[in-house]
């Protein structure tokens, strides 16, 4: 055992070093022939162009909690990590640079060129989120990380869109998508975040062309009326029964279009009429299919208005088209009115602009088929959520599913595996020559590969099998796949999770995982989510170069409660500390220190007690009631911590390790076990290091899955193992073996309320800590009589007493405050011990100004003027104050007459 521990801990001058060491001796790496059943987890891989946040750093400390536990208990635990190429993030990053640095667009340097560009910047910038999972502690099995665009996972992703194809689930199709004016590239609907906007609902006249009057429509897009080819209303509307069939003349460019019923028109908005625009809105295109209208597309790619707009708004912003129709219908008396509308509006994931709904032709996925089996897994508990209420939310989106466009008008992805004639005939293969052999064309066929690339999500589906070199079958896809769980934010619960169900079960027959834990949101100290807009998201790294991995690991976890959001405050610097706010990562630190402390002190009683590590041989009625405690607490630690963790209760396993180990453990335990290591009793003091030991080592090992640094750190310190072993491949903590009577575990607890009854009272009359005062201690039974004279010396330490003295029949006379507890009653006699004459006097003024304080406020009440005029708030302020300052006042009376 070291004794010269650091007084204060470092984290610093430990965690690159033992990094490094768990990494040279291969302990994060997994073979398929080791022994131990297979637990698997695959890294939600994140972007290639990604910096760590704090998402990232709850979602890897929960997965690398799981691993390096899982680890612990036998298992072969495998971590494949990885990054996913961000078609659109990525391609959009390397764009920005070359417009910013060289002045040059994309197709200036043409594909090939650019890709070159991409890869180039994927070499030098795309670890560095990488290299900071590394900073945060993760035992990944590096030898296996993969990329969405490595060539075997390409392969792959190019034999599931041909075997889909085959099968008819994937199509090419005109339809109505998610346009990106900023990213120019379709989008799904899972990559359109909506956000509540105020706006305007514009009523406009719409003339008769019988001349025989108008009919007025309410619009959000005003400038979209150009391409309007109907006006609907509902069929059941009595209002507009007789306009039904008529036409209108459409205003500015003088179209003729019809009057239509629909039922999807809804009578109670707007006026009950509405345009209908199928190339610009999903539900008017909806219509037009159904009513067999003209599709007119307004908009170029980059949402500016086009030919079809007429020559006096083309090439118009859609935004300054918008003004510049509300301008015009007013100046035609054709704007009836305007009314302010707050909606919902479609915005680009990426680009963060609004999206234009746009008809264009993109390949689909046919989701219907492959969604049923995924839910069925869900619904029967093959596959379990945590927490379970997300099950409803996959349902809802599964029952209600569309077909998944998975074409992007970008460059860097995966190519979609399609080629077409000079007729414009399309062939699907897995490469050209497959082309010509599967379709028959000789080489006199001219053919030209798709431009577009498809969806990021499209190989992601694919990560849980493709990492084991799926589809081919390899000793690794058959030893870790299924994967064990899956760590996950649930805003991709749609994106991602449901949609490797489907694919691990249509190609492998499979679930690909058998749990998937839902993160929390995290927000700042005032509830707001987490964003680089608001400056409130703090750099991890920054946070843990000023208080370490472990504090920050520690603090994500106590802070978040399964299934709700979790508050993190982040104090910048000490003007913000000034405020009285505190950083949430002092927890973590603190924590980190307390068990440090803990450490150190033990080391300062000498060498490593023998026979340690197991204490199953001793009879429990030999050891110090105090030690038969912190065994039963230790025991029941053990079972409790091991249930969180299996049932994925991160947040209860991060309070249960701060229980035991702080308020237990340290603040109780090892103040106790401080009278025994000071005895002139050799055997005593051995034997309370021997459980001290035992206790701590079993407390280490409990903590390191979630604080492996620390706890690596003093592992070998405290000599719990040899250098050249670690924690890291130590087993998981076992329970005692012994069994320790129940009553004394009460009868000690009720010991340690009594000591914490005669602290309260010390501070009740401003005695010092330091000071040391009689005691007397007055046991309600013979039991708890026997526990408090067993151990005399540790009651003196924990309460600093001179002296202390046990009766069951003790009757106090004069100036004797007094505590009880459900076990008995504590006695602090002050006679000699404080200056009586200056506390009362100290204790008169504080009832004179308690006394003031009471006045002032029943003025208050009792004034009409004040009770009819405050807001309502204000006056139950008041009342409570009141009642705050009446009890105060009956303490301070008490007080005094115990003086008197």
């Amino acid at each position: 055992m070291s004794t010269d521990l650091a007084k204060t801990f470092e984290p610093s001058g430990i965690e690159d070093s033992w990094y490094a060491e768990w990494e040279k001796r291969g302990y994060f790496h997994s073979e398929n022939s080791d022994s131990g059943d297979s637990y698997t987890i695959v890294i939600p891989p994140p972007n290639v162009t990604g910096m760590l946040h704090l998402g990232h750093v709850l979602n890897n400390t929960l997965q690398d909690i799981l691993i390096r536990w899982e680890k612990t208990r036998g298992k072969n635990a495998c971590w494949v990590p990885g990054t996913d190429h961000a078609g659109i993030a990525t391609q959009s990053k390397v764009e920005t640079l070359l417009r910013e640095k060289e002045n040059l667009h994309r197709n200036d340097l043409g594909r090939e060129k650019f890709l070159e560009r991409v890869w180039e910047w994927k070499e030098q910038y795309g670890g560095t989120i990488i290299n900071q999972l590394r900073k945060l502690g993760c035992a990944c099995d590096w030898e296996r990380e993969k990329f969405t665009l490595d060539d075997d996972l390409s392969a792959a992703v190019t034999d599931v869109f041909v075997r889909l194809h085959e099968k008819g689930l994937i199509y090419k199709g005109q339809r109505i998508i998610n346009w990106c004016p900023k990213s120019l590239t379709a989008l799904s609907d899972e990559e359109v975040i909506h956000k509540t906007e105020n706006s305007h609902l514009w009523y406009m006249q719409y003339p008769l062309t019988d001349g025989s009057g108008h009919i007025t429509v309410a619009t959000t897009r005003p400038e979209t009326m150009l391409g309007d080819t109907a006006v609907a209303v509902n069929p059941d509307d009595e209002r507009y029964a007789k306009f039904i069939g008529k036409t209108i003349t459409l205003p500015i460019n003088g179209r003729e279009i019809p009057i239509i019923a629909d039922d999807f028109v809804k009578p109670e908005f707007g006026t009950g009429a509405v345009k209908v625009t199928p190339a610009h809105d999903p539900n008017d295109y909806n219509m037009g299919m159904r009513h067999k209208l003209e599709i007119i597309n307004l908009f170029h790619t980059d949402a500016s208005m086009n030919e079809n707009a007429g020559p006096e708004y083309e090439g118009m912003d859609r935004f300054a088209c918008r003004k510049a129709i509300v301008t015009k219908l007013d100046e035609l008396g054709l704007m009836e009115k305007i009314e302010d509308y707050v909606h919902d509006v479609g915005y680009s994931e990426r680009g963060d602009v609004p999206v234009e709904p746009r008809v264009s032709e993109q390949w689909f996925v046919k989701m219907e088929s492959l969604a049923a089996p995924a839910l069925k897994a869900v619904l029967d508990g093959e596959i379990k959520f945590h927490p379970p209420r997300w099950v409803n939310t996959y349902r809802n989106w599964l029952e209600n599913i569309q077909d998944w466009c998975i074409s992007r008008q970008l460059w860097w992805g995966h190519q979609i595996p399609a080629w077409y004639d000079t007729d414009g005939k399309s062939y699907v293969a897995h490469d050209e020559a497959e082309v010509r052999s599967k379709y028959n064309l000789d080489a006199s066929v001219e053919l030209r590969r798709d431009d577009d690339v498809l969806d990021t999500w499209f190989s992601s589906w694919l990560w849980p099998m493709t990492v084991f070199r799926w589809p081919d079958e390899t000793k690794d896809l058959s030893h870790y796949y299924p994967t064990s769980s899956l760590v996950t934010g649930p805003d991709i619960i749609f994106f991602w999770v449901a949609r490797m169900i489907m694919a691990g079960i249509e190609f492998t027959g499979e679930i690909p995982f058998k749990n998937v834990f839902f993160t929390s949101i995290i927000r700042d100290g005032q509830g707001r989510k987490m964003s680089k807009q608001l400056g409130n998201s703090p750099d991890p790294i920054d946070v843990i170069n000023k208080y370490g991995t472990d504090a920050l690991r520690f603090t994500m976890i106590y802070l978040a409660p399964l299934g709700n959001d979790i508050r993190f405050t982040h104090v910048e610097d000490e003007t913000d500390r000034k405020t009285g706010e505190k950083d949430s990562c002092e927890i973590g630190r603190n924590f980190a220190t307390k068990i440090w402390n803990a450490a150190r002190f033990r080391a300062m009683q000498g060498d490593l007690s023998n026979n340690w590590s197991d204490i199953s041989d001793i009879d429990p009625g030999t050891l110090r009631p105090d030690d038969q405690w912190i065994i039963a607490r230790s025991d029941y630690a053990i079972e409790q911590i091991t249930h969180h963790l299996e049932n994925f209760d991160f947040h209860h396993y991060a309070l249960e390790l701060y229980e035991f180990i702080w308020n237990q453990f340290c603040d109780w335990y090892v103040e106790s076990a401080k009278s025994a290591f000071y005895s002139k009793d050799e055997q005593r003091s051995d034997q309370t290091k021997r459980i001290f030991d035992n206790v701590f080592s079993k407390l280490l090992r409990l903590i390191y899955p979630c604080m492996p640094f620390i706890t690596e750190e003093l592992y070998h310190n405290m000599g719990y193992i040899a250098s050249e072993d670690s924690i890291m491949v130590s087993s998981w903590p076992e329970k005692s073996g012994l069994t320790i009577d129940p009553s004394i575990e009460t009868l000690v607890n009720e010991k340690f309320e009594l000591i914490r009854t005669g602290r309260n009272l010390r501070g009740t009359y401003n005695i010092s800590t330091s000071k040391k005062v009689p005691f007397f201690l007055k046991p309600n039974t013979a039991e708890f009589e026997a526990i408090l004279a067993a151990d005399l010396d540790s009651i003196r330490v924990l309460l600093n007493a001179e002296s202390i003295t046990v009766d069951r029949h003790y009757e106090a006379t004069g100036s004797v405050p007094s505590g009880v507890s459900n076990a008995g009653s504590i006695y602090l006699p002050l006679d000699g011990v404080i200056d009586k004459e200056a506390e009362l006097d100290r204790l008169g003024k504080q009832k004179a100004e308690i006394e003031k304080g009471l006045n002032s406020i029943e003025k208050k009440l009792s004034n009409e003027n004040f009770i009819g005029r405050a807001p309502a708030e204000v006056v139950e302020k008041e009342k409570g104050k009141k009642l705050e300052l009446a009890e105060k006042l009956l303490q301070v009376n008490n007080l005094i007459s115990q003086l008197k």
